[in-house]
């Protein structure tokens, strides 16, 4: 497809992401009390508000323009190469949007707030894994599809195809 319109899609999907990661950010810190624990599925999933001030489980806690400057040059270079490439297809834009979108969301919040809202919660095989949101997911997904899109890359060269 034309590279313009992937871009393009790349850009749209961006903005739905901080969109929705945005919004559900607002809902939560104006509606839920701090740390305070909603069940949603008992011993599984709880919606708990919590304040992050470092980046991934806590990492770099209280070093905000640290992170601010690293998330600003991992975009760059991001966004840099999605300027440069000219074969990006609807997989590609996906990802590429998602990872955005996602990595802006916190951008966002680290900037206005001097932390991230998050407030997924969940317990897996009794294991409490670190609060999450939505700009998270999209982080992972975006990667997750990345490394797919790869994988498939790879097998295709090897292939023949």
């Amino acid at each position: 497809m034309n590279g313009g319109y992937m871009k393009k899609k790349i850009f749209t999907i961006s903005f739905i992401s901080v969109f929705i990661d945005q919004i559900s950010k607002i809902f939560v810190s104006s509606n839920f009390i701090l740390f305070n624990r909603i069940p949603v599925i008992k011993d599984f999933f709880y919606l708990t508000y919590v304040k992050n001030e470092g980046g991934a489980w806590s990492i770099l806690n209280g070093n905000r323009f640290l992170l601010i400057g690293i998330t600003i040059v991992a975009l760059y270079f991001i966004l840099r190469y999605i300027i440069k490439e000219e074969n990006i297809n609807k997989f590609d834009s996906v990802s590429y949007g998602l990872l955005i979108g996602g990595i802006l969301g916190n951008l966002i919040d680290r900037i206005i707030h001097g932390y991230v809202i998050d407030f997924f919660d969940f317990i897996i095989f009794g294991y409490n894994y670190p609060v999450f949101n939505f700009a998270d997911t999209f982080i992972v997904v975006g990667v997750i599809l990345m490394i797919m899109a790869y994988i498939r890359s790879c097998f295709n060269e090897n292939s023949g195809k």
